[in-house]
């Protein structure tokens, strides 16, 4: 069964359904999902998107729709939560620099955990700090590493073949070229990959 590419951008707000249940529903389908951040503010610049910025009413129905898909899965979540994020690069760098080392998904969740249950954002050095420490990697050492040359270029490449394949937002899910934008097109994903259409 072809695999679904999942992207991501820590900063982006509904992708926290689909980090805090992703898990349980890989287990749940017998379904193997590839980990891919990237960073969205780019793609959204490129489009001139600002998705919520002056916008309260859309940005208040956001928050009411997490609230109630986070009900209907079981997730626990304080909201709103800080929102946007300070340093979405250096987070998705740091993302980026644990896929590539077997601690990414982990430090991903946590974070967002960090971000959606304890209300730090996430963009600060103090929540990514905290992730870190609960993923037993040293501080110090892994920010100096995400922030280098070849962490920061290998954030704009993934980004740059984010773009190429038509992702446009995140969550987003890539199966065989087709694009599914959104945690509720999830199953829409898996149904591509089994049979190659929608059921």
């Amino acid at each position: 069964m072809p695999e679904i590419d999942f992207w991501y951008s820590i900063g982006s707000t509904y992708s926290f359904l689909t980090i805090k249940r992703l898990d349980d529903w890989c287990a749940e389908h017998d379904a193997t999902v590839n980990w891919k951040p990237f960073n969205v503010r780019t793609v959204m610049s490129e489009q001139q998107n600002i998705p919520f910025a002056g916008k309260p009413v859309k940005s208040a129905y956001m928050w009411r729709d997490i609230e109630r898909r986070a009900a209907k899965y079981h997730i626990h979540a304080n909201l709103p939560a800080p929102y946007p994020i300070s340093d979405l690069d250096l987070t998705n760098q740091v993302a980026l620099l644990g896929m590539k080392e077997d601690w990414g998904k982990t430090y991903t969740q946590t974070l967002y955990g960090i971000w959606f249950e304890e209300g730090i954002e996430a963009g600060s050095e103090t929540a990514i700090t905290e992730a870190l420490h609960r993923c037993q990697q040293d501080p110090r050492l892994i920010l100096a590493r995400a922030r280098s040359p070849d962490i920061t270029e290998a954030l704009e490449s993934e980004t740059a073949t984010a773009i190429r394949l038509g992702v446009f937002g995140a969550p987003s899910f890539v199966v065989r070229g087709e694009v599914f934008w959104g945690d509720d097109r999830l199953d829409d994903a898996l149904s591509w990959a089994r049979v190659g259409h929608v059921i």
